[in-house]
């Protein structure tokens, strides 16, 4: 289908739609759990979410999501700036969710230190869950939505005629003709004056 290709208007938007949505279901949802002994805390369990170890996951989502509709919608320029902000989001969820995914004890440890109102980490021993690397892949949807609308942006199209501000159109021999909506402002009908069949009441014919 013409619409469905990769570098289609429709295709970009879903694909990072979709990995917005991945990622702002993660922010809620454990991405690392472990031990903690402090004489404070004692030995305990610790877990944390993606919104404790990977701080602005759920922004950068809502981020994604912004430049993902506003590409979509606007004109040639800042269609090219919203999809250089969705690629820099990608980039950023995926660094901070990979780094979660490859040192938990470090993610869990600076969790554990503010909870007790301190600075740095402590030493933790934890695992990471299947959530950052979920992030990850959502992140890498995003990016590739940004990558794809870069390439297939130049063919996209606006919002269409009918979204466009009512103005004057050209006519057959590029004259000035008021368009159907100057023809409605002015009290006239515009699908009664082109049926010549509908007898013109005001004239009396």
């Amino acid at each position: 289908m013409k619409h469905l290709r990769p570098t289609s208007k429709l295709t970009v938007i879903l694909l990072a739609l979709i990995g917005a949505a991945v990622l702002l279901t993660s922010g809620g949802r454990i991405w690392a759990t472990g031990t903690v002994n402090d004489p404070v805390l004692g030995a305990s369990r610790i877990s944390g979410t993606g919104t404790e170890l990977a701080t602005g996951v759920v922004a950068l989502a809502l981020v994604a999501a912004a430049a993902a509709l506003a590409s979509a919608t606007s004109g040639p320029l800042v269609r090219r700036v919203t999809l250089v902000v969705l690629a820099l989001t990608g980039l950023g969820v995926g660094f901070v969710a990979t780094r979660v995914g490859l040192d938990p004890e470090q993610a869990l440890g600076a969790v554990a230190a503010r909870s007790l109102g301190r600075t740095g980490s402590i030493e933790t021993h934890a695992t990471a869950t299947a959530w950052p690397w979920i992030a990850v892949v959502a992140s890498a949807l995003v990016l590739l939505a940004a990558v794809a609308g870069w390439f297939g942006a130049s063919s996209w199209r606006g919002l269409g005629a009918r979204y466009e501000a009512p103005g004057a159109t050209a006519g057959a021999r590029g004259q000035r003709v008021a368009s159907d909506w100057d023809r409605l402002d002015a009290g006239d009908d515009p699908t009664a004056r082109d049926d010549p069949t509908v007898r013109d009441e005001s004239s009396g014919t």
